[in-house]
């Protein structure tokens, strides 16, 4: 079945039915609908019409609920088993329907050749705001097809699409879509195949959209590099207030990076992070990040490995923040303890609003039990301290000087000494003693107490420096990885021009040199009057091209986004420093409102790379060859001077 044009999907008044055809329909084709229930007003009944003669063109059945609720702001058709037949039949009728705002078609079954005939009916409906296509089996087609539609429509405000079995490839065709859409405040990906390279796609939609109020991504594949580029995008988005993560195992790596994130981004409300296999360490470094912000005011943190130690860090962190937001807090399966229970309520006298869902009273803070001290270790410690020698210890019992002596007689000289050492310990040291069970304890095993204390001790320090090393090179890799990911995802059309700059130079696109949002952010928000990033972006956005042509294409043409995005790694040449005064008049009228006197912004490092075309540069050529001439008669010999006066 081709795909529909909007010619095919406009039906003509002249090719409706009649109303004596309309009464012999069920006697034509299968249909679950009575007579009564076509009688509608004049312009319903056309659209009943449309669909009811569509529905007969491509052999379905129609839709009884359709044409009850026609006139109606949402028509509900979720599980109604369209398919793509009935999704072509369902585009043709809204074309002319101009009541429907919110149209939902989950679970129909529609594939990507049924949403295209719906994608090709929203070029012509401008009615309809909110789509919903979850669990349409849409797969990598059906999403290059919404991204089509995503760059041209302007009407779509909020669009589902759950459950659609999208893979890596397709986050780039939505990052794409979204980059310059301004209209989609709601989006729904969630339960599909997004993993490592769609984290780092959707961070890039996140830097670059301006727009998106409501993301769902739940119950997708984020994690490890993924996510952490995904929260380098969330640093630098201006716009996102509601995002759901849950149940995509970010783990310990990506609650760092969220933590990052957090203390930049200034407009995030509700953060759902529910199973995402997340530790009290995680906590602790998400908890780094919530210092810093001042407007998260929901935290979804259940079903994470979180114990007593996560939820009082939650809870410490907002009590010791006075500018913090946050109202509601959900570890709704962790068991807390006594303690924790005082310090919610110490918070809550601060923070009137805070709300902690817990599992319960009744967890405890996992202790080890103390380490028992090495008997003897105990001993040459006691010796040391007294500046004796074992053998003066022993020399009691130990007449002969063997260093042998009865387990008994070790035994009892150990009891009455001020040696601090409970039975069991000197049980076990005579075990250690007395390997063999001879009955005699050779103390001499004593003498290598020190240098085996002290090889143990450096082990011990050994193995805590190389964990201290390990965890410390991890989370610089992951912070590295998060940097790397945050400037390669900071939009173009954010950057922030050097003060005083002027509109760009007319020679053409050049390497700017400007500052990412990441190093002025701190700046930005801490001023009342915050920077507009569209505003700012508008006033460069029209850069003038070479040929003399002056019709300027919309934003959303990807041949204005090359120029409006330019590529600052690219190693491309650049434009010659000199140009023709017919290039320069050329120039000059593709663009009369750009100074051509002036540079664009940065013009230091610009002055230095690509210098600015005016009309002062052949005066400054002929005065440059004045001051060599110049040069030229003063290193001439007195006898050439003499010839020439008397030539004269």
């Amino acid at each position: 079945m081709s795909v529909l044009s909007l010619e095919s999907l406009c039906l003509a008044d002249n090719d409706s039915p009649s109303s004596a055809e309309d009464l012999d329909l069920e006697d034509k084709w299968d249909t679950d609908l009575e007579v009564d229930e076509v009688k509608k007003t004049s312009k319903d009944t056309s659209t009943a019409e449309i669909y009811l003669q569509a529905c007969k063109l491509v052999g379905v059945v129609p839709v009884s609920y359709f044409l009850r609720n026609l006139g109606t702001s949402t028509m509900n058709l979720n599980h109604h088993g369209l398919g793509p037949p009935g999704g072509k039949a369902l585009a043709i009728a809204l074309v002319t329907d101009m009541h429907i705002t919110n149209l939902e078609l989950a679970d129909n079954y529609l594939l990507a050749e049924g949403a295209r005939y719906l994608l090709e009916m929203l070029k012509a409906n401008f009615t309809i705001q909110h789509l919903d296509l979850s669990n349409n089996h849409l797969q990598s087609e059906g999403a290059e097809c919404i991204a089509k539609m995503l760059l041209d429509n302007i009407s779509i405000k909020s669009i589902k699409l759950s459950g659609n079995g999208f893979i890596e490839d397709d986050a780039k065709s939505f990052a794409d879509a979204l980059a310059n859409n301004y209209r989609v405040k709601e989006l729904d990906l969630s339960h599909n195949q997004f993993c490592g390279r769609g984290g780092e796609h959707l961070g890039q939609m996140l830097a670059n959209n301006e727009a998106l109020e409501v993301l769902d991504l739940s119950w997708n594949h984020l994690r490890m590099k993924g996510a952490v580029a995904f929260c380098a995008g969330l640093k630098v988005n201006v716009t996102l207030k509601h995002l759901d993560l849950s149940w995509n195992g970010f783990g310990n790596e990506g609650a760092l990076a969220l933590g990052e994130a957090l203390k930049f981004n200034n407009t995030l409300v509700y953060l759902d992070l529910n199973n995402n296999r997340i530790t009290n360490e995680g906590v602790g470094m998400l908890c780094k990040g919530l210092e810093a912000n001042d407007t998260l005011r929901s935290l979804m943190l259940a079903y994470n490995s979180l114990t007593v130690e996560g939820a009082l860090a939650l809870v410490t962190v907002v009590k010791n923040t006075p500018k913090a937001a946050l109202e509601e807090i959900n570890i709704s399966n962790v068991l807390v303890n006594e303690n924790f229970v005082q310090l919610l309520d110490l918070t809550c006298q601060e923070h009137p609003s805070l709300e902690v869902q817990y599992g319960g009273v009744g967890g405890f803070i996992a202790k080890k039990p103390p380490k028992r001290l090495d008997p003897m270790k105990v001993i040459q410690d006691y010796l040391d301290e007294r500046k004796l020698r074992l053998w003066d210890f022993f020399r009691k019992i130990d007449k002969d000087g063997t260093m042998r002596v009865p387990v008994a007689d070790f035994r009892k000289a150990v009891q009455q000494s001020n040696i601090p050492l409970d039975r069991y310990q000197i049980e076990e040291l005579i075990q250690r003693l007395d390997r063999e069970r001879t009955g005699m304890v050779d103390y001499r095993g004593l003498a290598d107490t020190r240098k085996q204390m002290m090889r143990d001790h450096r082990w011990q320090l050994r193995k805590v420096e190389s964990r201290q090393k390990k965890e410390k090179q991890k989370s610089e890799r992951i912070l590295k990885t998060f940097q790397s990911a945050v400037e390669a995802n900071t939009p173009r059309s954010s950057m922030v021009m050097s003060p005083g700059g002027t509109k760009e130079d007319s020679s053409g696109p050049q390497h700017f040199s400007a500052t990412p949002l990441s190093s002025w952010h701190h700046i930005v928000m801490s001023n009342s009057s915050r920077y507009s990033v569209t505003n700012l972006s508008s006033e460069h956005i029209h850069l003038p091209m070479l040929g003399g042509s002056t019709h300027q294409r919309p934003t959303s043409s990807p041949t204005m986004r090359s120029y409006s995005q330019p590529n600052l790694m690219d190693d491309s040449p650049r434009y010659p420093q000199s140009k023709p005064s017919s290039a320069q008049g050329m120039l000059s009228d593709s663009n009369p409102d750009v100074d051509h006197t002036k540079l664009s912004p940065t013009a230091n490092h610009l002055t230095r790379s690509s210098p600015a075309l005016n009309s002062k540069q052949p005066d400054t050529k002929t005065k440059t060859t004045k001051v060599k001439k110049k040069k030229k008669r003063v290193d001439k010999t007195p006898h050439e001077q003499n010839q020439t006066r008397s030539s004269k």
